[in-house]
């Protein structure tokens, strides 16, 4: 029989651990949390954190639906685990062996880079930091959502990529009967990774939203 067992989470803290209401950022799938340092920097000059403005959903580029086929992760676990890399080289010349191999089955450059990150070193080994195989196994639960009857009432913005299909207009209903105090809003010109191609952008829209 399975179980359910806490794993500890690796989190970084900006401006202190006072007792207010925090903005917290949750990373997506191969993510981590490097991944929003710059933009959580610039939030805490912008908002201070005061307890008043944060205590609200910001939802960046997913909806409340299945997202499998808006996505190439199960060929990019593929790929992922048939990388080899040398041991005992630098980590500059084993990410360079890692790109070479999922350059044929990732075509675009950010997302190799972005995967990329996951490369790690252990003892002299390269691998990934990632658990590929139980990704693998349960990625239609993880790219799923739940069932709910209950709603959040609270404040929420939905902030879109406008290049992105993972905020479609097929999935308004469900967001508002999810969430009856929502806002949807796109940033042009941007992909899934809103606050990689758009940060000023997507900092504007979340500070408007906290401050609203």
């Amino acid at each position: 029989m399975g179980y359910i067992r806490a794993v500890p989470l690796s989190y970084d803290v900006f401006d202190g651990t006072g007792t207010e209401t925090p903005l917290v950022f949750l990373h997506g799938l191969f993510g981590s949390k490097s991944n929003f340092q710059s933009i959580a920097k610039a939030l805490v000059q912008r908002t201070g954190r005061k307890p008043g403005l944060v205590e609200r959903l910001v939802v960046v580029d997913i909806s409340p639906s299945q997202t499998t086929m808006h996505t190439g992760f199960p060929s990019y676990i593929t790929a992922m685990k048939a990388v080899k890399v040398d041991s005992g080289i630098p980590r500059s010349t084993a990410r360079k062996q890692a790109e070479d191999q999922l350059r044929p089955f990732v075509k675009e450059l950010a997302v190799r880079q972005f995967l990329l990150t996951n490369l790690i070193e252990q003892d002299g080994h390269y691998t990934w930091r990632v658990n590929l195989d139980a990704i693998i196994k349960h990625l239609d639960n993880i790219m799923s959502f739940p069932d709910f009857d209950t709603s959040y009432l609270g404040p929420t913005l939905f902030l879109g990529g406008g290049n992105s299909p993972y905020i479609s207009s097929e999935d308004y209903p469900e967001i508002q009967r999810l969430f009856p105090n929502s806002d949807i809003q796109y940033i042009p010109d941007a992909s899934h990774w809103i606050h990689r191609d758009r940060p000023m952008d997507f900092i504007n829209s979340i500070c408007t939203f906290l401050q609203s």
